[in-house]
């Protein structure tokens, strides 16, 4: 079997994590405020977040930081995230018993979360 091209750019690293038991739409509230920042920033942000899924970024974020220094040698201190995506993944479909026989479905999302890291370059 070939192996697949990279779909990152040299100046790129990720990391992915996926089942995280919180709903897209408030993933993306956290995800969206680190987009753009600079990686140590970032870093600050989420841990003084009040949000609770904010620990959960916090420790993908840092995974995309080091894939970036050992997997591809960048230079941590010139590291932005240049992408925080939020998507769907499974739901958790429970029923809790209602008046007069009836079920109450009760959903219970997971999201999964993208982290892209790019090195800013000498220019920028």
């Amino acid at each position: 079997m070939a192996k697949s091209e990279r779909s990152l750019g040299t100046d790129e690293a990720q990391a992915v994590t996926t089942l995280l038991r919180t709903s897209p739409q408030k993933l993306g509230l956290v995800a969206s405020m680190i987009g753009g920042m600079r990686v140590d920033k970032a870093l600050i942000a989420l841990e003084f977040s009040q949000k609770r899924i904010a620990h959960a970024v916090r420790k993908t974020l840092q995974s995309a930081i080091a894939n970036a220094e050992n997997n591809h040698s960048l230079d941590v201190d010139r590291l932005y995230v240049a992408e925080a995506s939020v998507g769907k993944h499974m739901v958790m479909k429970r029923f809790s018993p209602r008046a007069r026989g009836r079920a109450g479905r009760i959903v219970k999302p997971f999201s999964r979360l993208r982290i892209v890291v790019r090195e800013k370059g000498e220019a920028a």
